[in-house]
């Protein structure tokens, strides 16, 4: 169970390694914008061969797996609107947009994007075979970019690097707590539940990259985004091929 808080840990600590980068360099909004358009493209392999693809090869129910699928992305929907409604909409913008919104929304919405990437780390522990290189690596080089989109825009609508160093290190006990509880909740679940589980985690994230980290990522580097997100899908693919 040490090793599901573990890896929950380390694919969330690159927000606050994003954060230290945000507080100390110089990272223009262009570069900010490729950066995170790599991250697209990393998760979008990610959804695709470490968590829907490995949805299907767990379990014969595809039924089972298009459901997981629809309810993941409807969850994100709906609780991506709920925090948009108390005001953390503008939670990952890199322009100080967050100024007028509120501190416990912020919290909650990136504690909402990182929740269902970390129980899948747990899960992936549950097989004995351990924890997928590709899918640890693509959740690390997402946070990456988050970290520093979000702790430029934070701190331009004033919030303290205290205070944000400290929200991120709170993303990150959720998220190590969330890996933890993957691998617990599910030891002895069967193929379909697992199998729904993991889909429901590629809905959610899928959702999530094209509400949020995808504009976001074109409304600063424009059209190269394309570019970079392709080179991030492909990165990704190779590492799930040489595992």
């Amino acid at each position: 169970m040490g090793s599901a808080f573990f890896w929950g840990a380390l694919g969330a600590a690159a927000l606050v390694l994003g954060a230290v980068a945000a507080l100390v360099l110089p990272i223009g909004m262009r570069v900010l914008g490729l950066i995170m358009a790599l991250g697209c493209g990393v998760l979008i392999s990610a959804v695709a061969f470490d968590l829907v693809e490995e949805a299907v090869d767990t379990s014969d129910d595809l039924g089972g797996v298009a459901l997981g699928l629809a309810a993941g992305a409807l969850a994100f929907y709906l609780g991506d609107a709920a925090v948009d409604r108390m005001g953390g909409d503008k939670r990952k913008s890199a322009t100080g947009e967050q100024a007028d919104g509120s501190g416990p929304a912020i919290v909650l919405g990136a504690v909402l994007d990182g929740i269902p990437e970390s129980i899948v780390l747990g899960l992936g522990l549950l097989g004995g075979t351990g924890v997928s290189l590709a899918f640890i690596a693509a959740v690390f080089l997402s946070n990456l970019p988050e970290g520093i989109a979000g702790t430029k825009g934070l701190t331009a609508s004033g919030w303290t690097g205290r205070r944000v160093i400290e929200l991120w290190l709170l993303v990150v006990v959720v998220s190590a707590i969330s890996s933890l509880a993957g691998y617990a909740v599910f030891d002895s679940a069967s193929d379909s539940t697992v199998a729904f589980v993991l889909a429901f985690a590629g809905g959610a994230v899928l959702t999530m990259l094209a509400d949020t980290m995808a504009p976001e990522a074109f409304e600063h580097a424009g059209r190269e985004v394309g570019l970079m997100t392709t080179a991030g899908f492909a990165l990704a693919f190779a590492l799930h091929l040489v595992e």
